[in-house]
């Protein structure tokens, strides 16, 4: 049994973690802190563990994930935040899957730009594995610290790094229309978020400023020698969960809807978590789930891929136990399937 720590364990990303955790055969949940929570019982802000942990919430002690024999800890902090607490892990030794920003842009510039904060850590930032197995499942198996991928990015990153790499598409512009559930936006209670404002209503949000355009750009970069740049806006829609992109862009001479599908096909045929679809995907499809359904269609000149995925899983705590697996060789699909 692999003895794992939780560090902010109080959110929606870190329950529905606790929740695939727990019915993974080679994993025990040992320490999971939050400092607001702190004394009280998991179960107290993850209702669905009531039977199933007797922890307690604790603030984080790098002392006391190592008295825990703690092997394996999974970071649910804010960035900046969150390398503070990734630094003191990987010094002792012990494994992280990173939930937030910070590690997952190429420089440091970039993160201070995007973010307003200097980074805790920089000798790291540039190093460390994008946590999108189908991408990079090499570099994951071999390191000790992984960033965990943003949800929206995933939506356009799975579908498009294929095509971008392959030359298959013009990489400017490529435009990204995203919806998202409202707890992509966490559990801190925001006006905006209240039931009265945000049912029956959808808003866009972060136009051309949202951090993770960024992101995305970046990670297409390193397929492709080209420059991608990614027209990005996400939007509120009234449900709990789930992320549908549209995505829009024009293919290369000589190319179009056929060469993009074998692409895609030869792609993700082996990939236990991918799904091409003859028909557009529902957010319905993935729900709970740790697929990310895809769907090809031209317009005229145009190609439109849609993606879907659930934000809180393939978008988030699912990718990070894939990612835990690949770390610690258990097969992939362990826990997720």
């Amino acid at each position: 049994m692999i003895r794992i720590g939780i560090v902010g364990a109080s959110g929606y990303t870190a329950g529905e973690l606790l929740k695939i955790l727990q019915r993974h055969p080679h994993v025990e949940v040992v320490r999971a802190t939050s400092r607001q929570n702190c004394g009280n019982s998991v179960a107290s802000s993850h209702a669905h563990l009531a039977k199933y942990s007797d922890l307690t919430f604790s603030t984080f002690e790098i002392q006391d994930f190592l008295d825990a024999d703690v092997k394996c800890a999974f970071t649910c902090l804010p960035h900046a935040a969150s390398a503070k607490a990734v630094m003191q892990l990987l010094d002792h030794g012990i494994k992280v899957i990173d939930f937030s920003a910070d590690y997952r842009l190429n420089d440091v510039a970039t993160f201070e730009q995007w973010y307003q904060v200097t980074h805790p850590d920089p000798d790291r930032v540039g190093t460390v594995p994008y946590g999108l197995p189908e991408l990079f499942r090499d570099e994951i198996k071999a390191a000790n610290l992984v960033a965990n991928p943003g949800c929206f990015p995933t939506t356009a990153i799975l579908p498009l790094a294929p095509l971008v790499k392959n030359e298959l598409v013009m990489a400017n512009p490529i435009i990204v229309d995203s919806k998202s559930g409202i707890s992509g936006a966490g559990r801190n209670p925001k006006s905006h978020l209240h039931f009265p404002e945000a049912n029956e209503s959808v808003s866009a949000y972060s136009i051309g400023t949202h951090r993770h355009g960024p992101e995305i750009e970046q990670i297409l970069t390193r397929s492709t020698k080209s420059n991608p740049q990614v027209v990005f806006t996400p939007h509120l829609i009234p449900m709990d969960r789930g992320i549908l992109s549209t995505i829009y862009l024009r293919p290369t001479s000589g190319q179009g809807i056929n060469e993009t599908k074998l692409c895609l096909e030869q792609m993700y045929r082996d990939e236990p978590f991918v799904r091409l679809r003859a028909t557009p995907p529902r957010t319905k499809d993935v729900i709970n789930s740790n697929f990310g359904d895809i769907h090809v269609a031209a317009n005229g000149d145009h190609l439109i891929l849609i993606c879907a995925i659930d934000n809180l899983v393939k978008g988030a705590s699912g990718a990070a136990v894939q990612n835990f697996n690949l770390l610690f060789e258990f097969p992939e699909t362990t826990g997720l399937i």
